[in-house]
């Protein structure tokens, strides 16, 4: 029998989590009725096609003229698209804008996905991350003793509008020439110091099976390297992409780690749910790489909803990163308060499992940092913190500063 004190403490915990629970439960309602008919019948397409990832990239939409013909969009709204992805490209699946719910501008995909005037009047670096100062051989990205970035294309399923290398994207899909590719692959096995090899972009799975298994079986191929991971937004954009062929080309070259980044409980449907648990019941193990995004994700009860929908689809909430400072992006931007104020709500509302790491950038390619409250203790009167990278490089940062 359990005593009052007991009865009283689980009453209290049970409060707490009934307003989490009202907000879950509606937004799971709500989810029920995401449509894509619209879509549907636009291309009128068949549901062979529809889950075919090759028609999906062949009919991405990539033009305000396209986007009008689907959606009763404004004059207004149709020059300020047309006026942006003049200098920042733009495509998205059918399968990815279908999920926007009655194009409405403050839904969390169309803020991700079609161009805002916003882009044009803010300022922002082309390369904060200084990738191009650390690119020692081929297309790779070195930042860290053990470990490098292969860049393998600058072609994605969805050009995400706070995409970190906006620079590469260009106006058309490039795919990394071979000459290059054998010079990367060479300076790995060079540098038996690295261990772990990150295969990105762009996205990577959108290269066809035989390039993905070509570039598998080269880096495999090096005895010193002993970790695959690939970072990808396929499971979130284009799902149909996840096919039996691919799942059985990267059981091949195993361990394979795959990072993707969801960034709203919107892009859990059941579709990206199948592909990401087709994955992990092949062995594949799946991290989540969420982005702080205003407007989009920053509110506890989403932050929440996510990683635990995240965890019921084998994917680990393993970083949210702290957006950085991407030129056409500064609408997206937190401040390191107001991301510490959020993350920190996880904490003891929801399992560790669900509390991935919160990190910050630092600038030049100095690495991670990873935030938390105790930085919020030793804020200076100009409200600057100095932060330490791994290597002891000290970064002040404004608290406030979005």
């Amino acid at each position: 029998m359990a005593n009052k004190e007991s009865i009283q403490r689980s009453g209290i915990l049970t409060d707490k989590a009934l307003s989490f629970l009202s907000f879950k439960r509606e937004f799971l309602e709500k989810s029920k009725y995401f449509q894509s008919n619209k879509i549907h019948n636009y291309f009128n397409v068949s549901d062979n096609d529809w889950n075919s990832w090759k028609w999906q990239l062949r009919n991405q939409i990539k033009t305000a003229e396209k986007l009008k013909e689907i959606f009763d969009i404004t004059q207004h709204e149709f020059e300020q698209i047309v006026k942006v992805s003049k200098k920042f490209r733009f495509a998205i699946t059918p399968y990815y804008l279908s999920l926007i719910q009655n194009f409405n501008k403050s839904d969390p995909i169309y803020l991700q996905c079609i161009p805002q005037i916003n882009e044009l009047y803010y300022g922002g670096k082309i390369d904060p991350m200084n990738e191009s100062n650390n690119n020692p051989a081929g297309t790779i990205t070195r930042r860290y003793p053990d470990r490098v970035i292969l860049n393998v294309t600058n072609s994605c399923a969805a050009f995400c509008r706070h995409c970190q290398r906006r620079r590469n994207i260009g106006e058309k899909d490039i795919y990394i020439n071979e000459a290059s590719l054998e010079e990367s692959f060479e300076y790995i096995k060079s540098h038996p110091e690295i261990r772990d090899v990150l295969i990105t972009g762009g996205d990577p799975l959108t290269l066809s099976d035989s390039c993905i298994e070509n570039i598998l079986i080269k880096i495999r191929s090096i005895e010193t390297v002993e970790i695959i991971r690939i970072g990808t937004r396929i499971p979130v954009t284009l799902p149909q992409r996840i096919t039996s062929e691919l799942i059985t080309i990267l059981k091949k070259y195993g361990p394979i780690y795959m990072n993707t980044q969801f960034n709203h409980p919107s892009e859990i449907t059941e579709e990206s749910s199948k592909a990401c648990l087709d994955l992990a019941e092949n062995g594949i193990v799946l991290g989540n790489q969420m982005v702080f995004l205003k407007n989009i994700n920053t509110d506890y009860y989403t932050l929440q909803l996510l990683n635990q929908l995240l965890l019921k689809i084998k994917v680990r909430p393993y970083y949210i990163f702290h957006p950085k400072d991407v030129i056409g992006t500064k609408h997206f931007s937190i401040s390191i308060a107001e991301g510490i104020r959020i993350y920190e709500q996880l904490r003891g509302n929801t399992s560790g499992l669900a509390i991935p790491t919160y990190i910050l950038n630092a600038e030049q390619g100095l690495g991670k940092i990873a935030l938390n409250k105790d930085i919020l203790k030793n804020v200076n009167p100009d409200e600057t913190v100095i932060l330490e990278t791994w290597e002891g490089n000290k970064i002040i940062k404004n608290i406030w500063e979005e």
